[in-house]
């Protein structure tokens, strides 16, 4: 089956949008990486990725990237993704987040997730944040 030329060249354009703004928000060293490791088995879900969360979501109004990188890594905790939390905290460095901004964000997540979540998130954060000269 042949793809339609025209909805071919929109996801084009949506993923060219997605991929530059996957590059400002989380760097070009984590882009780099995450080429060199697609796969035919991944590449639709990175190409999904591309499109949606970063051409559509990270480009919408209302909240601003570092508002959208504090929600995120909230949620993130929340799910006890540690894998994705430590991508998001360059991310929600690279926004303009503060060590002591992500540090509340985790402490606020107490009340709402429980001290294992928030203690486990707030230590991925430290280790990150030591990595990039934050504290």
């Amino acid at each position: 089956m042949t793809a339609d030329p025209a909805l071919a060249a929109a996801h084009d354009t949506l993923r060219h949008a997605g991929r530059e703004v996957l590059t400002e928000v989380l760097g070009a060293p984590y882009v780099a990486r995450r080429d060199a490791g697609t796969t035919p088995f991944n590449a639709t879900a990175r190409r999904l990725s591309e499109e949606f969360a970063y051409a559509t979501l990270w480009t919408r109004g209302t909240l601003d990237r570092k508002q959208r990188s504090m929600v995120t890594i909230a949620m993130l905790c929340a799910l006890n993704r540690p894998h994705e939390l430590r991508i998001h905290l360059v991310g929600a460095l690279n926004n303009g987040c503060s060590a002591e901004e992500i540090g509340e964000v985790f402490t606020h997540a107490i009340a709402y997730r429980g001290f294992p979540a928030a203690l486990d998130a707030l230590r991925t954060a430290e280790e990150v944040l030591k990595e990039h000269g934050r504290l």
